[in-house]
């Protein structure tokens, strides 16, 4: 599979104007709530039209603005689940499952059976999407989009409704309707766990455009931007500058760091609040420090600290709740190899 993408689109706040080419897996679109991720989604199954570009599936044109080619959606073999699962009120279960199949009574009603026992929803066939719960829902509509002879899934925040507890159920489940549809999907989310947990790799969408694409690792891992990082589950960052090959100053910390393969455009760095660690004598990436707030967690402290008797931006540091304050100087060690070097 092969879906190349590359829009304009000019909206209220900002233009979209992105560009990427999704292949077999899963493809997520990564970004904060705005951002453009949806109205991509809705371009690429011809529910919304851009003002200029192509979308080409598998060498297929389904939109190029320049040869005047915007097929419909009914054509376009796209399974699209929204994110309210647009279920037909007054269609039982069954009824909304079957009317986007085609084929024979008797390979239709086939179909049916394997698709209700395939995301356990056997003896569901004659409710109404009203009786349901949010997860029966969602896999109806799942059902009614792999019955429909769709080429890939398009997947608009499938878990926003639903409960944590839930939410895993049904990730498990899709995980297995990945593997035995055999098709691929673009996921749509402003999760990054879910994303992690589902995607093979990943657009990361700013204000329209994509700030970075990379598999998911690579990203997580190395986000290469601010807005990346904060998507990827960076909580803190801090302006800095390179002072040598190996040593850098994160200003809104007013740290000096050694860090690694610091490169000459560094404009900011960023530590996840779980790298970082205590120790008992100060040494390289080792510091005094002053708790400036104390949160206490589920099943951790979050601890905001600082330089001592300093106006530096604290920095989050998440601890277990075996932390005790004590009598003797404890310090903050940050990890060179877990420092986040990004450029913009």
């Amino acid at each position: 599979m092969e879906l190349y993408v590359r829009i304009r689109k000019k909206l209220r706040d900002f233009d979209l104007d992105v560009e990427f080419t999704a292949r077999d897996g899963v493809f997520a679109l990564l970004g904060a709530s705005g951002c453009g991720k949806s109205i991509t989604l809705k371009i690429i199954a011809g529910i919304e039209t851009p003002d200029e570009g192509q979308v080409i599936f598998n060498g297929r044109t389904l939109f190029d603005s320049d040869k005047k080619i915007n097929l419909p959606p009914q054509t376009r073999r796209v399974g699209y689940l929204f994110q309210n699962y647009a279920l037909f009120p007054n269609m039982t279960v069954a009824e909304n499952i079957l009317f986007a199949m085609s084929g024979t009574d008797d390979e239709k009603n086939l179909k049916l059976k394997e698709n209700l026992s395939r995301l356990k929803l056997d003896g569901l066939e004659n409710s109404y999407p009203r009786e349901l719960s949010g997860g029966q829902q969602q896999r109806v509509a799942l059902s009614r989009i792999l019955t429909s002879h769709a080429e890939f899934l398009l997947l608009d925040e499938p878990f926003s409704a639903l409960d944590s507890f839930l939410k895993w159920q049904l990730e498990l489940e899709l995980l297995d309707v990945f593997k035995s549809y055999g098709n691929a999907a673009i996921l749509v989310s402003h999760d990054r766990n879910e994303v992690f947990r589902l995607a093979d790799r990943v657009a990361v969408l700013n204000a329209g455009k994509v700030d970075v694409l990379g598999t998911v690792h690579e990203i997580f891992s190395r986000p290469q931007t601010v807005a990346a990082a904060v998507l990827t589950g960076c909580k803190n960052i801090s302006a800095a500058r390179k002072i040598s090959e190996d040593k850098l100053f994160a200003e809104d910390w007013q740290l000096t760091l050694t860090a690694k393969k610091i490169p000459d455009d560094l404009k900011f760095i960023g530590i996840h609040d779980h790298n970082l660690e205590l120790r008992a004598t100060a040494g390289e990436n080792t510091f005094p420090f002053e708790i400036v707030r104390l949160v206490e967690d589920s099943s951790h402290f979050l601890l905001m600290v600082r330089v001592p008797n300093s106006d530096a931006l604290p920095i989050r540091w998440q601890v277990n709740k075996k932390f005790r304050r004590a009598d003797s100087e404890l310090f903050l060690h940050i990890p060179a190899e877990k420092i986040i070097l990004l450029n913009r």
